[in-house]
C-alpha cells in the first residue's frame, strides 16, 4: 500500500486516455451486470419439493400436447388437492407487433392463481358464456378494451372452419396486487371447451395440467405418481416446478443464457483488447520513468509488481463502479417495465463473479507491459534505445 500514491499517478498520468478507458471498463462491467440478472432471471427454476404450484406437461417437449383424458387421472392421484388445465393459443390481435399471451384454460383454472383477483360478478359472467374472455388490468389498458367488447384473435397455429378468425367476447378484467407480478396482468384467458369444440385439428388435447399438491410436504412423490401415470405410453410426462416449466416455457423463443454469454464473450474480449493497447501505450511512455525507479534502487519485481498493479487497479475501478451502476438500474427496469421483466437483483455471485473477472482481465492486460518494464535495461531506457 506504500506504493499507492506511485501507482495513481502513473494511472493518471494521461487522464483523457484513462478516463475515455475506464469509461469502456464501467461500460462492459454494467453491461455484465444487467445481462447476469437477466440469466439468473432466465435459469431460477426451482424444484418440485415445496412448491405450491407444480406443471405437467409432455416429456418430449411443451408444444406436445397431452390427452384430456388425464384431468380426472390426475384429480385422483394421491397427495394432488387441486388440478386444472391449459392449452397455449397464440392468437394475432390486429397485428403481430401487438403480441400478448393467450390461453384456452378449465373452468376452475382460476382456483389454482388465488393472486388473480376477478369481481365475482365478471366471473360468473365468463364461466356463463361460451366465447368468454377474461384479460389482465394492463393488457386492457393498453389496448382501451372494456367489458363487452369484442375481441378479435387471427389463429396462427390453430383455424376455425377454415378460417384463422376466432372472436371472443370480454367478460371479465383481473388485477393482480403484487408489483413484482403485474406481468400477468398482460394475459388473455378464455374457456378450453370453446377452443376444443371450435379448432379444426385438435380435439380432446391440452397443453399442460397446473397441480396444486397437499400441503403435507409430498409433493416429489406427486410428481412422480403423476408421472407414472403415462409410463411407457404415447404421451409420457413429465412434473416439475412451476418455476422450472416457465423457464422451459421461455426457452422455446431462445436460450438466453447463451445469447447472454455470447455477448458478454464478445464485449470483455474487445475490453481485453482495449485495455491491453492502453496499458501497453502507458509502459512505453514511461520507459524513461521505469529507469529511473530502478536506477534509485527499484528492484525488476518492484517494476513488475507496480505495472501490474496499475493494469488491475485500472479495471477493478471501473469494474465496481459498474457494478455499482448496474445494481442500481436492475430493480428500476423491473419496477419501469410494470411487472413484464422481473429480474432478481444483482446477487452475490455476480458480485463475486464480476470481481473474478477483474483481477484476471488486469492481470492479463498487464502483464506483457510489466515484463517488458521488468526486463528494462537502464542504460537503453535512459538513452532512448
Amino acid at each position: 500500500m506504500k506504493y499507492l500514491h506511485l501507482i495513481w499517478a502513473a494511472l493518471f498520468r494521461s487522464k483523457t486516455r484513462t478516463s475515455l478507458t475506464l469509461l469502456s471498463v464501467i461500460a462492459a462491467f454494467l453491461l455484465f451486470g444487467m445481462l447476469d440478472s437477466v440469466r439468473v432471471a432466465f435459469n431460477s427454476g426451482g424444484q418440485v419439493a415445496g412448491a405450491n404450484r407444480m406443471i405437467t406437461s409432455s416429456r418430449l417437449s411443451i408444444t406436445q400436447m397431452l390427452p384430456y383424458s388425464l384431468t380426472e387421472q390426475i384429480r385422483a392421484t394421491p397427495g394432488i388437492k387441486k388440478a386444472a388445465f391449459a392449452a397455449w393459443f397464440g392468437g394475432i390481435y390486429q397485428d403481430p407487433k401487438n403480441f400478448f399471451a393467450n390461453f384456452s384454460v378449465s373452468p376452475n383454472y382460476l382456483d389454482l392463481y388465488p393472486e388473480f383477483k376477478l369481481p365475482a360478478a365478471q366471473k360468473k359472467a365468463w364461466l356463463d358464456d361460451r366465447t368468454g374472455a377474461i384479460v389482465g388490468a394492463s393488457l386492457a389498458k393498453r389496448h382501451g378494451w372494456k367489458v363487452g367488447d369484442t375481441i378479435p384473435l387471427q389463429a396462427t397455429i390453430f383455424p376455425t372452419k377454415g378460417s384463422n378468425d376466432w372472436r371472443f367476447t370480454l367478460r371479465g378484467i383481473y388485477t393482480v396486487d403484487d408489483p413484482k407480478q403485474k406481468a400477468q396482468e398482460n394475459v388473455m384467458f378464455f374457456h378450453w371447451k370453446y377452443f376444443d369444440e371450435a379448432n379444426d385439428y385438435v380435439k380432446g388435447r391440452v397443453g399442460w395440467f397446473i397441480v396444486a399438491p397437499d400441503s403435507g410436504g409430498g409433493a416429489d412423490r406427486a410428481a412422480n405418481a403423476i408421472d407414472k401415470l403415462s409410463a411407457n405410453s404415447d404421451h409420457e410426462t413429465k412434473t416439475q416446478s412451476e418455476a422450472a416449466f416457465n423457464q422451459a416455457f421461455a426457452k422455446q423463443f431462445a436460450d438466453i443464457g447463451l445469447i447472454v454469454t455470447g455477448i458478454m464473450a464478445a464485449v470483455f474480449f474487445t475490453l481485453l483488447l482495449l485495455t491491453g493497447n492502453t496499458m501497453a501505450q502507458a509502459v512505453r511512455e514511461r520507459i524513461p520513468e521505469l529507469a529511473v525507479l530502478k536506477t534509485i534502487g527499484f528492484s525488476n519485481q518492484s517494476v513488475l509488481w507496480l505495472v501490474l498493479a496499475e493494469s488491475v487497479l485500472l479495471v477493478v475501478l471501473g469494474g465496481m463502479i459498474g457494478l455499482g451502476i448496474a445494481s442500481l438500474l436492475v430493480p428500476a427496469v423491473s419496477a419501469a417495465s410494470g411487472g413484464m421483466i422481473q429480474l432478481p437483483g444483482m446477487l452475490a455471485q455476480t458480485w463475486l463473479v464480476g470481481l473474478l473477472l477483474m483481477l484476471v482481465i488486469g492481470v492479463i492486460v498487464g502483464v506483457l507491459p510489466a515484463v517488458r518494464g521488468m526486463r528494462l535495461n537502464i542504460v537503453d531506457a535512459l538513452a532512448g534505445r
